[in-house]
């Protein structure tokens, strides 16, 4: 007896299941997802989420270059399942909604640093980001993370005096009298990234906690 049609439409109806599950099922739910429309607090439309900057869309690809997915993960998950926002690593669950805009996404792999989803919010400061990217050690004692040094320049301070960018360094990080690290444009573009995760915005379908009122606060206390 011949299988062979058999076995060919085993195979057909296999990889035509596939893509029905892992493609047409996915692009239905999630293809027509867009950005939110809210109004906050104060009363102002607050669109959310919105594409980059081109600095930080550059940013963005050094981010990958470097490899920084293999220590820090951008995805919190959701109470119940770890400690995400007990840390502080974002104030709600992330969703798929946040990464509508995002052409590579950045979830990933392990955490040997911190979930950087919120950092932007978390470290709004680029002159921190840009010393614990010229050396980590200086903003955090005890960091694992590499130094970045070929992100700066080091370079003999001019006529006029030293630059406005230069890096405050001091102590054991100190560069000899006469010099001064300045950042280059690279590390600018990876800062404007690192400052635009931001995820602090409410969704129909991530809620952020709501505000206690000071009754609720005090009727806690007294438990």
């Amino acid at each position: 007896m011949n299988y062979g049609p058999l076995l060919f439409l085993g195979i057909l109806f296999t990889l035509a299941s596939s893509w029905f599950g892992l493609v047409l099922m996915p692009n239905r739910q999630l293809g027509a997802l867009v950005a939110n429309t809210s109004t906050n607090d104060a009363g102002a439309v607050v669109v959310y989420p919105q594409a980059r900057s081109g600095q930080a869309q550059q940013g963005a690809e050094l981010y990958r270059s470097l490899g920084c997915i293999y220590c820090h993960s951008q995805q919190v998950r959701p109470e119940g399942f770890g400690a995400d926002i007990a840390r502080g690593w974002g104030k709600r669950r992330s969703v798929s909604r946040d990464y509508i805009y995002e052409p590579t996404v950045m979830l990933g792999t392990s955490r040997t640093g911190p979930d950087l989803t919120n950092i932007g919010e978390r470290q709004s400061s680029a002159e921190w980001h840009l010393t614990h990217l010229y050396d980590p050690r200086i903003t955090s004692k005890g960091s694992i993370m590499p130094p970045h040094p070929f992100l700066f320049e080091k370079r003999r301070i001019g006529a006029g005096g030293a630059s406005t960018n230069a890096l405050k360094l001091s102590g054991a990080f100190a560069v000899a009298a006469g010099f001064e690290v300045v950042p280059r444009p690279e590390a600018r573009q990876l800062v404007e990234y690192l400052r635009s995760l931001k995820t602090s915005f409410d969704l129909p379908e991530a809620h952020l906690p709501k505000k206690e009122s000071g009754d609720d606060a005090n009727a806690k206390a007294a438990k």
